[in-house]
């Protein structure tokens, strides 16, 4: 892993997070809150405390110190969904960030970050990446993001209608397997929406499944995983090769967040960051049309 570089900026910041060895969704909100002021407040330094040594850090799969990063940029953030994982000791953090005054530069943002502790504990985070998109990046557009989100109702489910972790994670598998095996059922609910940047393929339809559209080609690798039991979601950061047209090859970092109901998809939320500007493809194009033609 790659050293985070963190610690010099302080010798002691005050810990809002206890070490124990029990990883409990309070604990695991503790963390997440942390987070969230950091970025709020564009200071890095407010996590030093529950951050191991060397914890690793990473921007759209790229090790980096996070003193140089999105972190230590103040961002107004709009809502904020958050999932916990406390099998794996870890967390993901949705970040919509779409006023005009969201940074000092005017740049908004949306930011998928997930977190892991070490060893499955509740010692000190080892881990920390987020898939950064601004304008530029696949289908980007704040506003759009943040209106339709309002629009979507993902509460706790009910104890008794939970899923089990396996079944929520199989049904993400499933969506990305499909990619390179045309055999492969996705169980998708008879209503499910995509939103993809800020483009929502529902668009008034809200009683289809419009979550349709897949190449048959394209093999997702890399998967990691955020499974929360308790609001049916899974989140899987991935390498999507061929989204970004200009380098068809290169897997570019990405974020897919599936609500998961009764075993079948009803919501997936995306954030996908371009190598180069609106991912080889002119901004005029972006839209569910677009989408249902290029298979994603």
């Amino acid at each position: 892993m790659t050293p985070i570089s963190l610690f010099a900026l302080a010798a002691a910041v005050a810990s809002t997070v206890t070490a124990s060895s029990n990883c409990t969704r309070d604990f695991l909100a503790k963390a997440a809150e942390q987070y969230v002021q950091a970025q709020t407040a564009g200071s890095p330094v407010l996590l030093s405390q529950i951050l191991s040594p060397h914890a690793a850090y990473k921007e759209n799969d790229m090790p980096l110190d996070v003193t140089k990063g999105v972190l230590s940029q103040a961002i107004k953030i709009d809502r904020t969904h958050r999932y916990y994982d406390t099998a794996q000791c870890g967390g993901l953090v949705e970040l919509i960030a779409a006023s005009p005054n969201a940074t000092a530069s005017g740049t908004p943002y949306l930011i998928h970050t997930r977190f892991l502790y070490g060893n499955g504990t509740a010692d000190n985070i080892t881990l920390i990446e987020s898939v950064v998109t601004k304008p530029g990046d696949w289908a980007f557009n704040a506003t759009g993001y943040l209106h339709y989100d309002g629009i979507e109702s993902w509460p706790a489910i009910p104890v008794d209608q939970r899923d089990t972790r396996s079944v929520i994670q199989a049904a993400g598998d499933a969506y990305f397997d499909r990619f390179d095996n045309v055999s492969v059922v996705i169980p998708m609910a008879s209503a499910c929406a995509r939103l993809e940047g800020g483009s929502y393929t529902a668009r008034g339809n809200f009683s289809a499944n419009t979550c349709d559209g897949y190449p048959s080609t394209i093999l997702v690798t890399d998967r990691r995983y955020i499974v929360d039991e308790v609001y049916g979601v899974v989140d899987i950061f991935e390498g999507f090769p061929g989204l970004d047209r200009s380098v068809p090859k290169v897997a570019v970092p990405d974020s897919h967040l599936f609500r998961v109901e009764n075993g079948k998809i009803r919501y997936i939320h995306t954030v996908s960051h371009c190598i180069n500007y609106n991912c080889g493809l002119n901004s005029t194009t972006f839209g569910r049309r677009a989408f249902k033609s290029v298979g994603v």
